[in-house]
């Protein structure tokens, strides 16, 4: 029985861990029911959601637009987002802040900064001393990070999320560009922390537009690939991608559709900004030459008149994509003086000339990177606002060689909706359709580490070596783990950019620093010591670049083998529960038993990462992780498109170090590393297998490209947004009370003059009345600005107390014919329904005397009462208080509908008595109410047999047969029936009863 019991108590436990990690996704869900991705441009963002019932919508904004612009006003009491922000641009250009996401990621010396500052000269950038970056200085006690207005942003695009879903929010995609390298796309995440937003991913702007391409002509994906290069021509850079859409086989879900990254080339500066901006140093040129005599200061020094000139060279830029020319005006543009000039697009595109000649750029880029040539392309479609010039187009169009470009996407929303998409499949509350998304590595990246080597003997020198992890165009997410061989002491290594010459000498510099991280491992020698006796299999460290597009280093270990007799107790029962899950589920039991070192350890494989539940195609990429040996070569990735694999002169050469690469699988039959061989087959002796040893590794991590904030500064900045939501939201609140005060006075003072308000008050009450308001009105007027929130919300309680009789009188008369009308009526059916249940026979009686009677005293005590109740309120004046009140009348109606209905529900549902049988032969009639189907009904020979044949009848059924014409009436169906009636009830269905059964 002990045995039974210690066989079934790993069983429950299994269960009860199964049941323990459902009702943990049940409680996940209930709180991720709605998702939303956020399309983040330079100029303007586009919000999308997904939740129950609404499969993909882009969220309106207050002002009901489908783009919000990406703006914020900073003062000292008050923050504008937005619509408001935009339009405060020209009120206070210096504290509102645009185009910031150029700053995110870079330090002081950047290009970037000094560009932004020759654009935008009216900001004050100040350098963080910490990291080296740049912060906005809107005023002495007011400066922000650009990570922190990020964050402004986000928290406003899900405050307009949760308004159009009606629920909260947590995740969410947000789209980046897909030239953001590391420090940039950290800078993101860390403003989404801000906001307090759970990021499911980063995707770039380029897949998520694919992805929507391809989701919504899934049909049209077959097998065979097709090519196709999206341009994408935003406000603030340009992006051109090579997509491949296919068919491929899933183990999950069979055959799938697949995008694949397979070329991006891109212009960091060339969008409709610059443009606007070469628009804008026109329009000053010729507002200068208008003022020429009049010794008036530059245009440019201004600030606001800069600012409008801005906004007009947007909407000149807008109007000349569709017209010859156009006249550009501005009222009061600086000093009182008005601006008006014509600007034809011959000039316009003279002025933007050199950007024109920048277009083929990225598609020449794209095309490189994929190694595939324009008679491969099937067609270029446009995405993005400034694709719509014409003169893009136009140079566009020759540059491909195309007979047209495709205009068949929505070129602003497109990567909103594609990121939604993403959203719903890495979500745990939806379920889409599988799309595979295979994205590629822009900036390759590589391993690099020093070490010493004899190349004679008794002469050591120090060798570098680089290995490449993640190299350009290769698909991610991915893991990837490299092996370090003849290390057995503490040493380092560093993670940098590689081969970034793709790149030309100004994007370098924009770039920033191509070093990325200096690991330092501690612990290594420990390591060896407490495993003597153990074969070291190198130190392993495992990366992890993720869906975001994020490189981290998970850990460090140290990997020892041996050789050991296998024996049935060797396993506890919680170690075989624990390989149980582990197996159910995908995951590896290295990462449970790595901190002490004495468990035994399986071969790793990695689990996919999480989110990439809906997407069959690439969990077998993430779970398997390639491991790449410091000396040799890793083993080939699985085929992938050209392009995508390492270039040749990154493979180090097997024979130059003799070390054995641990990717290789070992082949059935072969010795052990200490040469035992395989145990005969005829013997019962289990044979030895390998116990690896895991040993954590410390690991202290220097980042060189850009520091992350600290955690304290990171809390800071949460705490500082957190206070001006707050605020914000007390804000809000204020002038809602202010608002509904103000509304409430006005309202008032129009109804005391209107007939039913006055008929039921008089004119001393409504003059105490109107003198309150008016002094209320006065109080808003002169102190109102000053008034908190409590005291609005005080004077109008005030207000309504003092009008509250006032208002009920009315309220009651607008409510009294309506609620009389519907009391008349149920009386009146209430009796005609008596007087119904009286008629019937006792015999057949089915309500009681008291049921009766209680029903009538209801009716008449309600006559009673209404009649009573009408006399008194005629002898009342009508600025009294009625006594007649529409609550008492809805009582009444509700007792007596009660009533009503009880009896109602007990002749529904009482079955009919049984009817005795009468001593002569003759049945008694059946009640009125009888269905046909409750009659007896002729039973039907089977086929063959003649009418003659009856049944042997009872004597009573004889007679009853037999009674002449003027007796009582046969039941349909019976002997005596007419043959039409015998042919109608032939056809019913007759209930079986008991003696039937």
């Amino acid at each position: 029985m002990a045995a039974t019991v210690r066989r079934q108590r790993p069983r429950r436990l299994l269960c009860w861990a199964l049941v323990a990690l459902l009702f943990a996704d049940l409680l996940a869900l209930s709180d991720t029911l709605a998702v939303m991705s956020v399309d983040l441009g330079s100029e303007s963002m586009k919000v999308a959601i997904v939740k129950p019932g609404v499969p993909m919508e882009i969220v309106l904004n207050k002002e009901s637009r489908r783009k919000t612009p990406v703006t914020v006003t900073l003062k000292e009491n008050e923050r504008f987002l937005g619509d408001s922000a935009a339009g405060m641009a020209i009120k206070n250009p210096k504290a509102t802040l645009r185009y910031f996401q150029h700053l995110l990621g870079k330090q002081a010396d950047n290009p970037h900064v000094a560009l932004y500052r020759d654009r935008f000269p009216e900001h004050e950038l100040n350098i963080d001393p910490q990291r080296q970056t740049v912060r906005f200085q809107i005023s002495p006690q007011l400066q922000f990070s650009p990570e922190e207005v990020l964050g402004m942003v986000l928290n406003y695009s899900r405050s307009l999320a949760e308004d159009f879903a009606e629920q909260p929010i947590k995740d969410a995609v947000i789209t980046v560009p897909a030239f953001f390298n590391q420090a940039e796309r950290r800078a993101v995440l860390q403003a989404a922390q801000m906001a307090g937003l759970k990021v499911l991913q980063l995707i770039n702007d380029n897949t998520a537009t694919a992805l929507s391409y391809g989701v919504f002509r899934r049909k049209d994906i077959n097998s065979t690939a097709q090519n196709v290069m999206f341009y994408d021509m935003g406000s603030g850079s340009t992006v051109c991608t090579i997509v491949t859409y296919q068919t491929v086989k899933t183990k999950e879900a069979g055959m799938q559709p697949q995008l694949q990254i397979r070329g991006v080339g891109f212009d960091r500066t060339l969008g409709g900004l610059e443009m606007e901006l070469r628009l804008r140093e026109h329009l000053a040129r010729l507002f200068n030459e208008q003022r020429k005599g009049q010794k008036t200061k530059d245009v440019r020094e201004n600030p606001r008149a800069m600012a409008k000139l801005l906004r007009e060279a947007n909407r000149l830029k807008t109007v000349l994509s569709a017209n010859a020319d156009h006249m550009a005006q501005i009222e009061g543009l600086m000093d009182d003086v008005d601006f008006k000039a014509k600007v034809t697009r011959v000039e316009f595109e003279e002025l933007c000339a050199d950007l024109f000649e920048r277009v083929p750029g990225p598609v020449q880029q794209a095309l490189q990177s994929a190694e595939m040539s324009l008679d491969e392309i099937e067609q270029v479609i446009l995405v993005g606002g400034a694709t719509r010039v014409p003169k893009v187009q136009e140079v566009l169009l020759k540059a491909v060689g195309k007979d047209e470009l495709g205009k068949n996407i929505n070129a602003d929303e497109a990567a909103a909706m594609g990121a939604v998409y993403q959203a719903a499949a890495l979500s745990k509350a939806f379920k889409v359709k599988p799309f595979v998304v295979r994205d590629a590595v822009i900036y390759p990246i590589l391993v690099e580490f020093t070490r010493e080597v004899e190349e004679e003997p008794g002469v050591r020198s120090l060798k570098h070596n680089k290995r490449v992890l993640f190299s350009r165009m290769g698909p991610y997410p991915q893991r990837k783990v490299i092996t370090f061989n003849r290390y057995s002491h503490d040493f380092n290594f560093h993670i940098n950019y590689g081969d970034l010459g793709f790149l030309g000498p100004e994007d370098l510099r924009v770039f920033g620093s191509q070093n990325l991280t200096t690991v330092k491992l501690k612990g290594v020698g420990e390591s060896f010591k407490k495993y003597p006796d153990y074969e070291s299999k190198g130190i392993k460290a495992h990366f992890n670049l993720d869906e975001s597009g994020v490189l981290s280093l998970d850990r460090v270990e140290s990997v020892f083998e041996t050789l050991v007799e296998d024996s049935p107790e060797e396993e506890s029962t919680l170690t075989k529960l624990g390989n149980t899950i582990s197996s159910l589920f995908g995951g590896s039991t290295s990462s449970d038993t790595k901190e002490n070192g004495t468990d035994t350890v399986q071969e790793e494989e990695e689990s996919p990462t999480e989110g990439s539940k809906d997407e069959p195609g690439e969990q077998g990429d993430l779970k398997e992780e390639t491991e790449t040996p410091v000396e040799d070569t890793s083993q080939p990735p699985p085929p992938e498109p050209k392009g995508d694999a390492a270039p040749e002169g990154e493979k180090p050469d097997e024979k130059e170090s003799g070390e054995k690469s641990e990717a290789q699988p070992e082949e059935k039959g072969q010795a052990g590393p200490e040469g035992v061989p395989p145990a005969p087959e005829g013997k019962k002796q289990k044979p030895a297998r390998k116990q690896k040893m895991v040993e954590e590794i410390g690991v202290e991590l220097a980042v060189l490209d850009l520091p992350d904030l600290p955690e304290d500064e990171l809390a800071r900045s949460v705490k500082k947004l957190e206070d001006l939501t707050l605020r914000d939201l007390e804000k809000q609140e204020r002038e809602k009370a202010a608002n509904s005060l103000e509304a409430f006075i006005f309202e008032t003072q129009d109804k005391l003059y209107q007939p039913e308000y006055q008929e039921v008050s008089t004119e001393e009450q409504r003059e105490e009345i109107s003198g309150k308001l008016s002094t209320a009105s006065a109080w808003l007027e002169d102190e109102g600005f000053g008034a908190t929130t409590v005291m609005l919300k005080e004077k109008l309680a005030e207000l309504r107390k003092l009008c509250q009789g006032l208002f009920f009188r009315v309220e009651e008369r607008r409510k009294w014919p309506e609620r009389l009308s519907a009391l008349d009526n149920l009386l009146n059916h209430s009796s005609i329904f008596l007087k119904g249940a009286r008629l019937i026979p006792e015999m057949d009686q089915i309500f009681t005397e008291v049921e009766m009677t209680t029903l009538e005293k209801v009716i008449n005590d309600t006559w009673a009462w209404k009649n009573a109740t009408l006399a008194e309120q005629a002898k009342l004046p009508a600025t009294e208080k009625p006594v007649l009140l529409s609550k008492d009348i809805e009582a009444k109606m509700m007792a007596l509908d009660r009533e009503v209905q009880y009896l109602l529900n007990k002749a529904k549902f009482t079955k009919p008595r049984p009817r005795p049988k009468d001593k002569n032969g003759t049945r008694t009639e059946p009640p009125l109410n009888a269905s046909a189907g409750d009659q007896e009904e002729k039973v039907i020979p089977p086929a063959g047999q003649t009418e003659e044949a009856k049944p042997i009848l009872e004597p009573d059924k004889e007679e009853t047969a037999t009674e002449p014409a003027d007796s009582e009436p046969l039941e349909l169906g019976g002997p005596g029936a007419e043959p039409e009636q015998k042919a109608q009830t032939a056809g019913q269905k007759r209930p079986l009863k008991n003696d039937e059964l």
